[in-house]
């Protein structure tokens, strides 16, 4: 085989990795990968946060997190609550059902990434991120909205009806 080959079957593996992950997570507990990271960016800060605080964490619009936690509402793992300290703001809470379903959710694959990422050299994790850059410049993914949530498809799309 050539590196044009292997290339592309690396790529392959990690979109693969990416769809067992988001399957396993789903069966497991019950949720998809972005909606996952939503309730521990909240269970992170204290179980409340704002849409606004979760947008600027994951790096994606407002409005997709607004998609997100209505989703979250509707399944019962988050409440919106009026801000005790600015009336007009609300917090989105994460719920006793939310933090049974992050309790039994697997390790995300985004955390086992990170671990790994983070116990190699300066250096590695430097070209690491030069290819990972190159090769979405390559498929032209440069200005596609991304967070750090490996899964696939839109983030606030899920599977299963509404």
């Amino acid at each position: 085989m050539d590196r044009t080959d292997d290339s592309l079957i690396a790529l392959r593996r990690i979109l693969r990795a990416t769809e067992l992950y988001e399957r396993d997570l789903a069966s497991a507990a019950g949720v998809t990968p972005a909606k996952l990271r939503v309730m521990q960016i909240v269970q992170m800060k204290g179980g409340t946060t704002t849409p606004k605080a979760l947008a600027t964490q994951m790096g994606v619009s407002q409005a997709t997190i607004t998609g997100l936690v209505d989703k979250l509402v509707k399944e019962g793992m988050v409440n919106r609550a009026q801000s005790s300290m600015d009336r007009r703001q609300i917090n989105v809470v994460l719920s006793e059902k939310g933090e049974a379903t992050l309790d039994r959710a697997p390790d995300a694959l985004q955390q086992r990434f990170v671990r790994e990422f983070e116990r190699l050299e300066d250096w590695e994790q430097a070209q690491l991120l030069s290819s990972l850059e190159r090769v979405a410049a390559m498929l032209d993914a440069r200005d596609i909205d991304a967070s750090p949530v490996l899964t696939v498809g839109a983030l606030d799309h899920d599977k299963r009806a509404n």
